[in-house]
């Protein structure tokens, strides 16, 4: 345990970080599950929103630095490759 008064400030303030980053992570995730989900139903429509949605969360966990850029870019990609081919 932190003695210092600074030291014991870092660890709430990690904790609050910590926190915020677990909520944005974990919506992040199940909007990508949703396109996953639409993409094994087959239905293309409720693919796209989904991935609007996903490719929206996703860019904004990158702007509050969850994710990494090249980390988000990589998740945005996969997903449209997968809603690009649920009509082919």
């Amino acid at each position: 345990m932190a003695n210092i008064k600074s030291a014991k400030k870092r660890i709430k303030v990690i904790e609050k970080k910590t926190l915020r980053n677990k909520i944005i992570k974990s919506s992040t995730k199940t909007a990508m599950k949703k396109v996953l989900a639409a993409v094994n139903a087959g239905h293309k429509d409720e693919a796209k929103e989904a991935l609007l949605n996903a490719s929206k969360l996703i860019d904004k966990a990158c702007t509050k630095g969850v994710y990494h850029q090249n980390n988000a870019a990589r998740k945005k990609s996969r997903l449209a490759k997968l809603v690009n081919n649920v009509g082919a």
